[in-house]
């Protein structure tokens, strides 16, 4: 099939399943995800192709379309990097990022070393990139249910700038892990490959994004129209996930930092982000859709145990790390009490991670097999109730405007009207 032609199916199919879960409440990114599921494998099994209606390569080539998507939320989340606000959070915000994204790690090792010693088979490099993995946490989920519920408060205020955090943090312990599972395969473990490669990525991602973000800030000043300054933004993100290709960089962190300095550089970066979301929600539709596509059900059956102990432990970790950092930094009680729940959706940055895994020559085998099986499980689960668990845990905190409508409220009785007083 045509891609352009898919793309149009694509958007039909989420546009049809977000009004369908708005009927019970449930976030949008939801129903995208199942909508690529149904025109995906769904599809794909009745019609026994892989992925429905769209072919291996011209899903490849649609992943510029999920790689511009993924830009633009993580420039989104930079220009929530106001300096204001983040002085009032101070360096909360590290530090839970940082137990979290530890705390993690550190379920899922420990979780995966007991079931490695009661007999499951998984190789002890397998298990060190899967502890790795499970810090990374979905920015694009996040981001979409914080928006379309407009929800603001001390837990919404630490999610974002946690979010974002938690790659560059999720980017440095995969690294090290990375080089210590290569370690454990057969390689050498050295300074350079654990630490230095690690900050050189981390360094040069931030650097070359300040650089775009300062440029893109100097050059509205010359632009004033709407139409000019969207086009400057969309050269913006391009040129940040074109130059991260190019330069082996991180694009989500690259384009975070354009958001940042552009944010900071400009007072009026409210409203002309403003005009970037104007379009960019069929953007984000599309790019949900098509990772709905791309989740292959046939891996499932064959996790087991070892998808089962990652998920458990993994949200275990996500959770309490997030309520000790809260309580080591003496943050709101609906922070300590929420935020981890928030953290729970994983997917673009998890499945590139797994990804570079596949792409590297193992000595032992399973390794790939593995680490890839148990990424694409989670991501399939996460993604269908992380969203759903992010806007309860944000309802109960209180941070999410009152809905309308929706299938229950139809049923639910109706007060009489008050008698008008007779005179």
């Amino acid at each position: 099939m045509y891609p352009i032609i898919y793309i149009a199916i694509a958007l039909v199919a989420g546009l049809a399943l977000s009004r369908v879960v708005k009927l019970v409440h449930l976030p949008n990114v939801t129903g995208y995800l199942v909508a690529g599921l149904l025109v995906g494998p769904i599809l794909g099994f009745i019609l026994g192709e892989k992925h429905g209606l769209v072919t291996e390569s011209e899903l490849h080539g649609l992943k510029i379309l999920t790689n511009l998507a993924l830009g633009f939320i993580a420039f989104s989340i930079g220009g929530e990097f106001k300096l204001s606000a983040v002085k009032k959070i101070g360096g909360k915000v590290v530090t839970i990022t940082f137990v979290q994204a530890l705390a993690a790690m550190l379920f899922v090792l420990a979780g995966l070393f007991i079931a490695q010693s009661l007999g499951a088979d998984i190789p002890t490099p397998a298990i060190f990139l899967l502890a790795a993995i499970a810090t990374a946490t979905a920015p694009a989920a996040t981001l979409m249910v914080v928006k379309q519920y407009k929800a603001k408060g001390p837990v919404t205020d630490a999610l974002l700038p946690v979010v974002a955090f938690d790659d560059a943090i999720g980017l440095m312990l995969f690294s090290i892990c990375f080089a210590v599972a290569q370690a454990l395969d057969g390689g050498v473990l050295t300074v350079e490959t654990a630490l230095l490669e690690p900050l050189r990525e981390i360094f040069l991602s931030v650097l070359v994004g300040a650089i775009l973000g300062v440029i893109l800030s100097l050059m509205m000043k010359f632009f004033k129209s709407r139409a000019n300054r969207l086009c400057l933004m969309l050269t913006a993100v391009l040129l940040g996930v074109g130059l991260s290709d190019v330069l082996h960089l991180s694009s989500l962190l690259t384009c975070m930092m354009v958001g940042a300095l552009f944010a900071n550089m400009r007072g009026d970066s409210v409203q002309i982000l403003d005009g970037a979301e104007r379009w960019t929600p069929p953007l984000f539709m599309l790019f949900f859709v098509l990772s709905g596509v791309e989740l292959d059900l046939t891996v499932i059956p064959t996790v087991g145990v070892i998808g089962v102990v990652y998920l458990i432990c993994r949200s275990l970790g996500k959770y309490f790390g997030a309520r000790w950092g809260g309580t080591i930094t003496k943050a709101d009680k609906n922070v300590k009490k929420y935020l981890g729940i928030t953290l729970l959706p994983q997917a673009g940055v998890a499945i590139g991670m797994a990804q570079l895994v596949v792409s590297n020559v193992w000595h032992t085998p399973g390794i790939s097999s593995i680490v890839l099986t148990v990424v694409l499980t989670a991501t399939f689960v996460y993604e269908l109730v992380g969203p759903v668990l992010t806007k309860i845990a944000l309802q109960r905190a209180g941070e999410v405007q009152k809905e309308n409508g929706g299938l229950l409220s139809k049923f639910r009785k109706k007060d009489p009207p008050t008698p008008t007083p007779q005179v």
